[in-house]
């Protein structure tokens, strides 16, 4: 292609930062792998034979596509924010985080398409093809990079109503007086309460009636006063500034849970991830959710 687009063999070895021999022995390879002369080679002239010209013409859109996917991909990672993105999250903080931050952020990249999947499973980004996942609690998996956006406080939590009835717990071990309202994993698992006694974590699996799969019917539960659950700091913030909770065993909250933006690689990240990564870091950052005032704010 070079020789033809430059009329000899010394100006496309120039172009392509190669030797005039280098040049030479690809294009006499070529002819033998196809059995056929594609130039006529004199001492002034180089021009293609006509089953040459054939060659180069049907060769000419394929390479022209090359290029052009080649340029799509630089401009992937240096151009315009565009294409489409495959995201992760849990289900509890994609419907109350990361949903309501997508239509800012359609504003600002218009170009990019969305779609979010919301799963409590592990991420399996190659066969679900997602580009970002967001998850809770601690990551180990040091197979992906684990961007944390900010610390994921645990609180257990009561209704006003409960607390009166009931009282509240005043140490990890009066749980036992109490009925929780699990959580079950798509596992299966159930959910443990942790706390931080003395310095080591100690988990704790509460007896109670009811059992949801889903965090939001905890939540109410815990709301209708049907019983005490430890939820994460981003679900319940809201009703502890209202007043519709109140917390405790904060003390022995754990301080080693974050809320986490998860992808593969830093390197030959596209640039519609690249902003993602970065605009929703900086906007569930500014929600407040590590708030150090959530624990006391709610109490009795």
């Amino acid at each position: 292609m070079a020789v033809v687009h430059e009329g000899s063999f010394a100006r496309a070895a120039e172009r392509l930062g190669i030797g005039r021999s280098a040049v030479s022995r690809s294009v006499l390879k070529l002819e033998t792998q196809l059995d056929t002369r594609l130039f006529l080679r004199t001492t002034r002239s180089t021009s293609l034979t006509a089953e040459g010209q054939r060659f180069f013409e049907g060769c000419r859109p394929g390479v022209d596509r090359i290029f052009q996917a080649l340029d799509e991909m630089r401009e992937l990672r240096t151009g315009i924010p565009r294409g489409h993105l495959r995201i992760s999250s849990t289900v509890g903080f994609g419907r109350k985080i990361v949903a309501p931050l997508l239509k800012d952020f359609h504003a600002r990249y218009p170009d990019i398409t969305v779609d979010l999947i919301l799963d409590d499973r592990p991420t399996d980004f190659t066969s679900d093809r997602i580009d970002v996942a967001f998850r809770n609690g601690r990551m180990d998996d040091s197979q992906i990079v684990a961007k944390k956006l900010v610390p994921m406080p645990m609180l257990v939590c009561a209704s006003p109503a409960y607390a009166q009835r009931h009282g509240l717990p005043r140490t990890p071990d009066e749980l036992a007086g109490h009925c929780g309202v699990n959580f079950r994993f798509a596992s299966g698992r159930l959910f443990d309460w942790e706390f931080k006694v003395d310095g080591a974590v100690r988990k704790h699996t509460p007896q109670g009636w009811l059992c949801f799969n889903d965090a939001d019917l905890v939540l109410q539960a815990v709301l209708d006063g049907d019983g005490i659950a430890q939820m994460a700091g981003y679900q319940i913030r809201e009703h502890l500034r209202a007043g519709r909770l109140v917390a405790c065993l904060a003390e022995y909250a754990p301080d080693d849970r974050g809320h986490f933006l998860c992808y593969l690689s830093r390197h030959h990240m596209p640039m519609r991830v690249r902003v993602f990564v970065d605009d929703i870091s900086q906007r569930v950052r500014a929600l407040g959710l590590d708030d150090p005032d959530l624990a006391g704010g709610g109490r009795p």
